[in-house]
């Protein structure tokens, strides 16, 4: 019991970002506003937690994280008010442009990220951490448009930072990332219920 309590507190941090990560991903399933609130929290305290463990690029990206939290909280508020019938952003699928656009951007961001980390850092990892910082970057990007398909990204980084994180002992993010691949498949399929409901309403009002 000592143990755990001395782990606790020399890792309450991590603890605590867990904990607001998972609250994230509960929002952004519901699609609730506070989705964007939980998100820059989280963000704020992974920025230590990444610096800690040398997973520099991931920390740098958590400050992206805290920029696009105020842009998806502004884009989903704005629409919301600014709808005559007080809906909110609809979810909607990507398009086949998009889609190209966002794949050329994400190869020159892992680039460039692997560049730098690999020059400039002590980074243990400069690839996978580049990889998945750049798809990251496209994935929330897509969040705060209300992309379905962002959550097939998650899926994809949410698996590959287990094994990272693993390999520098941040058990509680593993943890964390385990329940968000979990979550993303729950997000993924209730989003597209959702916009399948949507589209039926349309088609027959």
């Amino acid at each position: 019991m000592n143990y755990f309590l001395d782990w606790a507190i020399t890792n309450k941090v991590e603890l605590i970002a867990t904990f607001s990560g998972l609250v994230y991903v509960f929002l952004s399933i519901r699609q609730s506003l506070n989705t964007w609130i939980a998100g820059f929290v989280t963000s704020f305290l992974y920025c230590q937690v990444f610096y800690a463990a040398k997973f520099y690029a991931g920390m740098c990206l958590q400050g992206y994280y805290l920029i696009i939290s105020v842009y998806g909280w502004w884009s989903w508020n704005r629409v919301v008010k600014n709808h005559s019938a007080g809906d909110k952003l609809r979810i909607s699928y990507t398009t086949n442009s998009m889609w190209v656009n966002l794949i050329i951007l994400s190869f020159f961001l892992t680039l460039l990220i692997y560049y730098l980390l690999s020059h400039y850092t002590d980074s243990p990892v400069p690839f996978w951490d580049a990889f998945t910082s750049s798809l990251s970057i496209i994935a929330t990007w897509m969040l705060a448009q209300k992309k379905i398909e962002h959550w097939l990204i998650w899926i994809c980084v949410d698996l590959i930072c287990v094994g990272l994180y693993l390999n520098r002992s941040l058990y509680p993010t593993v943890f964390l990332f385990l329940l968000y691949t979990i979550l993303a498949f729950v997000g993924y399929f209730e989003w597209r219920r959702e916009f399948e409901i949507k589209q039926y309403e349309k088609k027959f009002n």
